[in-house]
């Protein structure tokens, strides 16, 4: 299987059909020196995009959050987690989001995988969920996502 296929078919697996075209067409696939396989994904100003896992996931940055979210709005949004005005600000800098501050949980949304954090209609941050959409509604304590890449953190803001 080629490289863009296998990688095309892992982002439609995690994000939904359709997802891939967020990658921009120029993309560079960089593989490992020492095993050969597959480790990440840069667009054509050699800013990362995403990372294969071990056990075939995908790690995402915000960059690549922004472009599937700017791509295919109505359909993404059901892949991310919102949260309250009140916590995008410590969320940026790369804390973790707690179930109080979850505004809206996307109904694709599974414990273990990779969200988008979004606030006011842009995405904030990436992470991993700890909990699945029903828990993570119901409760209103304890860590929801265990943010991995905030804006901040990276120097990516921009001010609207």
């Amino acid at each position: 299987m080629q490289d863009a296929t296998k990688v095309s078919h892992t982002i439609d697996a995690q994000f939904g059909r359709g997802a891939h075209r967020s990658v921009p067409t120029g993309a560079i696939i960089e593989r490992s020196r020492r095993t050969g396989r597959i480790r990440g994904i840069r667009d054509h100003n050699q800013n990362l995009l995403c990372t294969l896992r071990p056990d075939g996931g995908l790690a995402i940055t915000v960059r690549l959050a922004e472009m599937m979210l700017a791509r295919r709005p109505a359909a993404f949004a059901s892949y991310c987690v919102e949260v309250s005005p009140e916590a995008a600000p410590f969320v940026e800098e790369g804390r973790s989001v707690f179930c109080r501050h979850v505004v809206r949980c996307g109904s694709n949304v599974r414990a273990a995988s990779d969200v988008p954090v979004t606030c006011g209609g842009r995405v904030i941050a990436v992470g991993k969920a700890l909990l699945s959409r029903d828990i993570m509604s119901e409760m209103d304590r304890g860590v929801a996502v265990k943010v991995r890449d905030g804006l901040k953190g990276r120097g990516v803001l921009t001010k609207p």
